[in-house]
């Protein structure tokens, strides 16, 4: 496995990683028919827009890649950029907007290795801190911030979706 940048190019297997990790981390957790709606076509142009707006080393995705698994060699990515939160200092703290895997990719270390990159990433930047939102009923990516030494602070958010709401809570971190 290799973890590198994202390129413009790799907008659409960024988009099809984030489809089927939704549609296998959520069901239960928010609506099925909002899930069986969502197209990888639909998210490509946010993708899209996201990696043209890149910022390297302040923010950008991170992919990780195997090229010997064709026809989808993409198995996940991370996104990070300065805070979103006002409360936290934009100079100082950084934030992973996103980390997802394909389903195929869950369990085998994989996650804590595009983390673990993700936070370098943002040390290099001259980060200080980061900070993460998760839905608050996602048991397996809580644990999964938990056991790599991210913990809540107290803040929760409703997301509005449109059709559904959810709360988030954040999770931060010191970097090294």
């Amino acid at each position: 496995m290799e973890i590198r940048r994202a390129t413009r190019g790799d907008a659409a297997a960024i988009s099809d990683v984030h489809v089927r990790s939704w549609k296998g981390a959520y069901p239960g957790l928010i609506p099925q028919d909002y899930l069986d709606r969502l197209r990888p076509e639909d998210r490509q142009p946010a993708w899209e827009q996201t990696l043209l707006e890149t910022d390297w080393p302040r923010q950008g995705v991170l992919l990780l890649v195997d090229e010997s698994l064709p026809p989808q060699p993409v198995h996940g990515f991370a996104h990070i950029c300065p805070t979103r939160d006002d409360d936290l200092d934009k100079r100082v703290a950084g934030e992973v907007t996103s980390i997802y895997l394909a389903p195929e990719a869950w369990g085998g270390g994989n996650g804590v290795a595009l983390m673990k990159a993700a936070l370098e990433v943002l040390t290099e930047a001259g980060y200080a801190r980061a900070c993460l939102w998760a839905l608050d009923t996602n048991a397996r990516a809580r644990r999964f911030y938990e056991i790599g030494g991210w913990h809540t602070d107290g803040l929760t958010k409703s997301h509005d979706w449109g059709e559904f709401s959810c709360t988030d809570v954040r999770y931060v971190r010191d970097l090294p």
